[in-house]
């Protein structure tokens, strides 16, 4: 199901605390920092906070600017951006600021934590996820239910690393405090947890006075049927791929990438690289490497369009080629339409000989946009 992106924003000290013990919340961030973080607020639909951050800071998590709030408003969005609080036990002060500011708020929790959070009168829209609570469901919940399409997560900790073991968050934005903390009791931004493998791509460093801002997006494809942020990522690059093709009336324009199981990318290519009238994306990615590589194995194929299942040009059609070269995960963003071949059906192909073929529909316009003179 559709998600919203999910940015992660945190500031810590420089070993891992995102405060000190102490009954005073420790200011890391100085005013330029806060005031982009205001900046970020006015930008996404939706705020989201854990109950320890409610407990703990009973923030209001309003768009401070009077600037912002009217642009927002002039945009046809409300002043502030929905409110979103996560809780298991639904135990939460009803009296907290965090409900009593700025505009909608919704609350989601568990069967009995729904239960206990209406009879504390908790002042929000109470959404019970079932018996334990499911960020994939929350996910979807705010994506179609809430029109939320850019979440803003600030905190605290377990969220954080729920949402990053889980594959679930698009970016990360840390801003690292030259100051250190050193109490072993002081809440750290990520606790223990299955992380994904491989390493965050680094997007941007910017120092605002004296704390750094860096931006990093995760790069670990997901696993079986399990879609991770970065295979939205991924399907997002063969779609601009797709783009770069020498427009063709007689075959359609589509970006392809493999990437290794750790986030790294092996290869690339798009439909008529290289001044070759008849090669397909996959073909000309798969074609840069080599056959042996073991990491093919656990690899995934991104594909603006589904893979090939037959052709007139070659010999071998590109769902083919994946299977030989061991490739057992496809993420694709459209379904071959019989515009040139009847009953296209890369997927059976590729499913009958043990593959997983994962369809991102809510990247199918932006696969089709360099194709829209094929398709009236």
């Amino acid at each position: 199901m559709p998600h919203p992106y999910v940015l992660l924003s945190a500031a810590v000290s420089l070993d891992g605390h995102l405060d000190d013990a102490g009954p005073e919340r420790l200011l890391l961030s100085g005013p330029a920092d806060l005031d982009r973080v205001d900046e970020v607020r006015a930008s996404v639909d939706a705020i989201l906070v854990g109950a320890g951050t409610i407990r703990a800071d009973n923030p209001r998590l309003l768009v401070n600017s009077p600037e912002r709030r009217a642009a927002r408003v002039a945009a046809g969005r409300p002043a502030h951006p929905l409110k979103v609080a996560v809780s298991g036990s639904g135990d939460l002060d009803p009296a907290a600021r965090f409900w009593h500011t700025g505009g909608e708020k919704i609350l989601y929790t568990t069967d009995q934590g729904a239960e206990r959070a209406r009879a504390l009168g908790i002042a929000a829209d109470v959404v019970p996820l079932g018996p334990a609570l499911d960020w994939r469901r929350l996910l979807s919940h705010l994506h179609d239910e809430r029109g939320v399409r850019r979440l803003m997560a600030e905190g605290g900790g377990q969220v954080h690393t729920q949402l990053l073991t889980q594959g679930l968050a698009d970016e990360l934005q840390l801003v690292l405090a030259p100051l250190l903390v050193g109490d072993p009791d002081a809440p750290r931004l990520f606790g223990p947890g299955a992380y994904q493998r491989g390493r965050l791509r680094l997007v941007e460093t910017r120092r605002i006075e004296d704390v750094v801002l860096m931006r990093y997006e995760p790069t670990a494809p997901g696993t079986g049927a399990t879609v991770s942020a970065a295979d939205r990522h991924w399907l997002a690059l063969a779609c601009e791929l797709a783009g770069r093709c020498p427009p063709s009336r007689t075959a359609f324009s589509v970006g392809a990438v493999v990437v290794a199981a750790d986030g790294t990318e092996l290869a690339r290519g798009h439909s008529r690289e290289g001044g070759d009238a008849v090669a397909h994306a996959e073909e000309a990615a798969l074609a840069k490497l080599d056959p042996t590589d073991p990491r093919l194995a656990t690899a995934t194929v991104y594909s603006s369009l589904e893979p090939c299942a037959r052709r007139a040009s070659r010999p071998a059609p590109c769902a083919r080629l994946i299977l030989d070269a061991g490739v057992r995960r496809v993420v694709t963003a459209w379904r071959e339409p019989d515009t040139f071949v009847p009953d296209a059906d890369g997927t059976g192909v590729l499913t009958a000989h043990g593959a997983q073929v994962l369809v991102l529909s809510e990247y199918e316009d932006r696969a089709k946009a360099p194709n829209r003179h094929l398709l009236g």
